[in-house]
C-alpha cells in the first residue's frame, strides 16, 4: 500500500505571501461574507473577525467599505434591528441593552440613537409592568421583605431604572391579591 505524504499546514500569513492582493480581497470578502450570513454583525466585531485570519488592515478596510456600499454592513441598521428583538423576545431595560450593544462593539452614540427609536415605540415603563406581571406569575406576589428585595434586584440586573422599579415594586407590594396586571 502506498504512503501519502501529507503537504505541511499552511497558517494564514504563508498563504497570505503566496497570495496576491486580488486573491487576499476575495478570500477575505467571502469570509465576510459568510460571517454575516452566520448573524448579523457590527462593524467593529466583522473588523476583529477578519483579523484573525486576514494580517493585512488594508484589505480588511477595503472589504468593510465594498460591504458597506452594498448595503450589507450599517451600525444604525444593526442597533436598531438588535435592540427591536431584544425588547420584543423579553422586557428588558435600557441600561443593559446598552450594555449588549456595547459589547457588540456599536458606538455609544448610535446605540443611544437606535434606544431611542426602540423606547420610543415600547416605553421602559411598559415593559417593566411585563417583567413585573412574569415574575409575579412566576413567583407569587412579594409579602416578606426579602421576596420584594429578590423581585427589586431582578429588575434592576434587567436594565431598569432604579425609581421606576422601587415604584413599582412598592406598588406590587401593596396591591390587592386579586387585581391581577
Amino acid at each position: 500500500m502506498r504512503q501519502r505524504r501529507s503537504r505541511p499546514k499552511l497558517d494564514d500569513e504563508e498563504i497570505a505571501t503566496r497570495q496576491t492582493p486580488e486573491q487576499l480581497r476575495a478570500r477575505a470578502f467571502q469570509r465576510a461574507v459568510k460571517l454575516l450570513a452566520a448573524k448579523p454583525r457590527s462593524i467593529e466585531e466583522l473588523r476583529e473577525r477578519l483579523a484573525e485570519r486576514c494580517p493585512s488592515p488594508e484589505v480588511i478596510e477595503i472589504v468593510i467599505a465594498r460591504l458597506r456600499e452594498y448595503g450589507y454592513l450599517d451600525d444604525e441598521r444593526y442597533a436598531l434591528s438588535y435592540a427591536a428583538s431584544k425588547v420584543r423576545q423579553q422586557p428588558i431595560g435600557r441600561r443593559r441593552l446598552e450594555q449588549s450593544l456595547v459589547m457588540k462593539k456599536v458606538d455609544r452614540a448610535v446605540a443611544g440613537e437606535a434606544l431611542d427609536q426602540v423606547f420610543a415605540e415600547t416605553p421602559e415603563a411598559e415593559l417593566l409592568d411585563r417583567a413585573l406581571a412574569k415574575r409575579i406569575r412566576l413567583r407569587g406576589r412579594p409579602t416578606t421583605r426579602a421576596a420584594a428585595k429578590s423581585l427589586f434586584d431582578h429588575l434592576l440586573r434587567q436594565g431598569f431604572p432604579f425609581e421606576l422599579v422601587s415604584e413599582k415594586v412598592r406598588a406590587a407590594m401593596h396591591a390587592d391579591p386579586d387585581d391581577v396586571e
